[in-house]
């Protein structure tokens, strides 16, 4: 079997995108853009199995921008994503894939920004709409968000928004878009949930499962069975260790406020990060951490595929995480 080209020439994609994948560092395409962008550039529908990482944000951006109409404001492309830091990572990536095509308006809805101002920036136009299925909903129920033009639905982290309950949302909103959608779905895990959800809208989608291989070489995992309390446990962790930057994973945001606490009457520059936060203060709590500003930064773990942060010193779960996927992020 002929192994599919890494040139992004090799797609048809237009010189202004070409030009522009170059300017970004963009020199070849990763697996799943390599198998996945002949059939997302037609009208297929489309299941791409990948792991974070792996560039299904840029395969389905570059799907998207191949078919707008820049000329028509109303919105062409609906990305709906389970978490507010995940909006405002893909929006951004679509806004830098469309650097080089003029005018294109990328609007992030989510229920971490003010309600207002998603009508307002709605009725200014947006040719894509990047959401969580809550608060798309809601604009769609007030007729602020229309898709009567939209050519392409995709439903990125798939999986995660099974896991927290989004389903009926989903399928409202797909209802209220045209049958000749093309609609694309990406997932890290394929639970059977995946499978129904495909067949409610899709049709006669191809899928492209790519596999992964994480560098152990590059992470060093460790282990460690706790006999006391857990809290003294993490102190003995970080005084041993004493990383530079620290991501701390919980399952609840009970429990991240109650570590974040905790850490703070040890003197230890720490924030939190969590669903019941605002858009503005988790954007400014990412800042600091990001930056260094703050060394140790406790979130959910539902959140944890919207979080893009670089050089983290070390990772730990203070619970167990519920599967391979949210541990291996």
């Amino acid at each position: 079997m002929t192994e599919p080209s890494t040139d992004f020439k090799s797609v048809g994609l237009s010189k202004p995108i070409l030009d522009n994948l170059k300017s970004l560092g963009y020199l070849k395409m990763t697996p799943i853009q390599a198998e996945g962008l002949p059939i997302i550039l037609g009208k297929r529908d489309f299941i791409g199995q990948a792991n974070t990482g792996s560039g299904k944000t840029a395969a389905f951006a570059l799907g998207i921008l191949t078919k707008l109409d820049v000329a028509q404001t109303l919105p062409q492309a609906l990305v709906l994503v389970p978490t507010r830091e995940l909006a405002e990572q893909v929006a951004n990536e679509i806004r830098r894939l469309a650097r080089f095509t003029n005018n294109i308006k990328v609007l992030t809805i989510s229920g971490g920004s003010e309600e207002r101002h998603n009508i307002v920036s709605l009725k200014q136009g947006a040719h894509v709409v990047v959401g969580t299925p809550g608060r798309v909903m809601k604009m769609l129920k007030k007729n602020m968000l229309r898709t009567s033009e939209l050519k392409v639905l995709v439903l990125d982290e798939a999986d995660r928004l099974l896991e927290m309950g989004s389903v009926e949302e989903i399928n409202a909103i797909a209802a209220l878009t045209p049958s000749s959608r093309q609609t694309m779905l990406f997932s890290a895990t394929f639970p059977n949930g995946i499978k129904t959800l495909s067949a409610s809208l899709q049709d006669n989608a191809l899928q492209v499962t790519i596999d992964s291989q994480h560098q152990n070489s590059t992470i060093e995992q460790l282990f460690f069975k706790v006999h006391e309390e857990k809290n003294d446990a993490l102190l003995s962790v970080l005084a041993h260790y004493r990383p530079d930057s620290c991501l701390i994973f919980c399952n609840s945001r009970e429990a991240c406020n109650k570590v974040a606490g905790f850490l703070r009457t040890k003197k230890m520059d720490t924030l939190q990060i969590h669903s019941e936060l605002d858009q503005q203060d988790r954007t400014l709590i990412l800042i600091k951490f990001d930056n260094q500003t703050c060394r140790i930064l406790v979130a959910t773990d539902v959140a944890s595929r919207g979080l893009d942060v670089k050089d983290v010193s070390a990772v730990i779960n203070y619970d167990l995480p519920s599967d391979h996927e949210l541990y291996i992020h």
